[in-house]
């Protein structure tokens, strides 16, 4: 048996600028962190004398071929490296899916890392996150960006800078350990309990953005711009190691991303935000993700508990988190020679 475990993230900037409607005519950017939520994944070989595939989510799949998997990222990852029967594949979560946090691109990358281990084929970070990003984006076409597998696969505060033909510049912030417990002290994190598909929101943005005929290109591309300008400018408050800066232009980031679409934010959501920084002097905040639901995530320099407390009368509640500098890893390798048919 082998086990993974992959990161989720929380986007710092630039968010929805990593998608191939906008970086093919401007370049996309995103400043993002892994944090420690992670998803599991354990690829185990079954009995040879039972040569199905069983998949474990939140539905349990067992199946003659792969081709019959209805979970579409397994079964192309699957597919893609041409492992047919014999296993079996389990995933376990530390969060809930549609929430924001990057799920599927972690379950993506966790799984090709598996499968990688399990074929004793070797690829570096940078071929892992591409190979997500092809599966997600060119063989299943879904509305998705680059920066999902790109966080999942390296971990630790990233700068992803993207070129009109999609190919991806890594690079890292530093942080240290004093200005990471502030981080996670001040933006606290909240769960909405509604539970979205980004799918949905994404679709909306990456047509308008693609359509230049569209009602809603120039407000979409604008938009967009604006936020690519704003996750530069968190970047470099973060090299000053000046939070509260990041927290005003969150708010500004936070802004412009709820004009593209209505779909983004929530009346209740918006009307509880205008109470936090009137009441508890938050500086900025934002749903995490596309938009929609999920978690969100509120910067509270000073009063942090009279907050949580408010948030819990709301039925939020806060959720620990710390970034860590750990991409997708193999935790577990149980793999032995007695595995293997013989010769």
């Amino acid at each position: 048996m082998i086990i993974t475990r992959t990161p989720f993230r929380i986007t710092l900037g630039g968010g929805g600028t990593d998608l191939p409607s906008f970086y093919e005519q401007h370049g996309g950017y995103v400043f993002t962190m892994a944090i420690n939520k992670y998803m599991f994944i354990a690829l185990n070989r079954r009995s040879v004398a039972d040569r199905k595939v069983v998949i474990r989510y939140s539905q349990v799949e067992t199946v003659d071929s792969v081709n019959e998997i209805k979970h579409p990222l397994a079964r192309e990852a699957l597919r893609l490296h041409g492992v047919n029967e014999n296993i079996e594949l389990t995933s376990i979560a530390d969060m809930p899916a549609r929430s924001g946090l990057g799920s599927s691109g972690s379950y993506l990358v966790g799984l090709l890392t598996a499968i990688r281990a399990y074929k004793s084929e070797p690829a570096s970070l940078l071929e892992i996150a591409e190979e997500a990003c092809r599966i997600e984006m060119n063989i299943l076409k879904e509305p998705v960006g680059k920066q999902d597998q790109y966080i999942a696969a390296f971990g630790g505060f990233r700068t992803l800078d993207i070129d009109k033909k999609g190919k991806v510049k890594v690079g890292s912030v530093s942080v240290d350990f004093p200005m990471a417990n502030e981080l996670v002290s001040k933006a606290r994190m909240y769960y909405t309990g509604v539970q979205r598909s980004a799918t949905a929101v994404l679709k909306n943005q990456d047509s308008a953005a693609r359509e230049k005929k569209s009602v809603d290109h120039k407000r979409v591309v604008d938009c967009l711009l604006n936020i690519k300008e704003i996750g530069r400018k968190i970047q470099k408050a973060f090299e000053k190691r000046d939070l509260d800066e990041f927290a005003r232009l969150m708010h500004k980031h936070w802004e412009f991303k709820r004009k593209m679409s209505a779909a983004i934010s929530l009346s209740m959501l918006d009307q509880l935000y205008e109470k936090v920084r009137k009441d508890f002097g938050v500086l900025g905040g934002k749903i995490i993700g596309a938009g929609g639901g999920g978690f969100l995530m509120l910067y509270c320099p000073t009063k942090g508990r009279q907050l949580d407390e408010f948030m819990l009368k709301h039925d939020m509640l806060r959720v620990s988190y710390f970034p860590t500098l750990q991409g997708s890893k193999v935790v577990s390798d149980m793999t032995s020679f007695d595995d293997f048919d013989h010769a």
